[in-house]
């Protein structure tokens, strides 16, 4: 009788699974489970902050000001979805510092050209080629330095960075005109002189980024470039003729 409980206890025993079954079930449930998220890319806070702006700065280059959203750069950055609204509050913070990031860089560009100009010609056409270089080079950035109505102009770095800008206008004109010009009070004759350069230059590279000027350039001898249709339009002497 024990003889028989013996054999039955010991068919009831589990058998124990083999090493090599085990191995194969653990690579079963990992081949199940699903695949780990992409790690976000570790910042400390300020060079989190530079880093969404430069991610920014790419989607909109690349995708435009349609595809810019709080979304696409957080995950162009590598981060959580959450990180650009802590930093910037809405699309529109994003928008006004990236956009005051824009005017920074276009003031340095501008500063630059003039810095390297040696004869008075080239200083006086430095600034306005330099105006149009960067608009073919960052045409996204461009755009949105203009976009008014999409823009918080109460944020400081954009307002200092937009009136940095318009300071080296003033100052580039009134060296032009060789006089002092205040920027918080004009003339009529210096604020006409401001608003005249600048039309002239922003008006040539909207229709520049937007192909206008094409047709023009087709007409011209050729080889001409837009460049050098710039310095002809710049270098012109301003003759009117009014009626009597």
């Amino acid at each position: 009788m024990a003889k028989s409980d013996t054999k039955s206890e010991t068919a009831r025993k589990p058998r124990t699974p083999s090493k090599t079954s085990s191995a194969a079930s653990a690579q079963a449930r990992s081949a199940r489970r699903p695949a780990v998220a992409k790690t976000e890319t570790p910042y400390h806070h300020g060079a989190l902050r530079e880093a969404l702006l430069q991610a920014a700065e790419r989607v909109l280059e690349r995708d435009g000001l349609s595809g810019l959203t709080l979304r696409a750069v957080a995950r162009e950055a590598g981060v959580s979805h959450a990180a650009p609204t802590h930093h910037f509050g809405d699309l529109t913070g994003l928008l006004s510092e990236l956009a005051a990031v824009g005017f920074r860089q276009f003031n340095a560009a501008m500063a630059s050209s003039c810095d390297a100009a040696t004869t008075p010609l080239e200083r006086a056409l430095a600034r306005p080629k330099a105006y149009v270089a960067y608009a073919q080079a960052h045409p996204g950035m461009y755009g949105i330095m203009f976009r008014t109505e999409r823009l918080d102009y109460s944020r400081p770095s954009l307002h200092e960075a937009a009136e940095a800008s318009f300071a080296g206008l003033a100052n580039a004109i009134g060296m032009m005109r060789q006089e002092q010009i205040s920027e918080d009070s004009l003339t009529l004759n210096q604020g006409a002189a401001i608003a005249r350069a600048w039309s002239m230059v922003h008006g040539f590279t909207m229709l520049l980024l937007d192909g206008r000027l094409e047709d023009i350039l087709g007409r011209l001898p050729e080889g001409t470039t837009a460049e050098q249709l710039l310095e002809a339009m710049l270098t012109a002497p301003i003759t009117a003729k009014l009626p009597a």
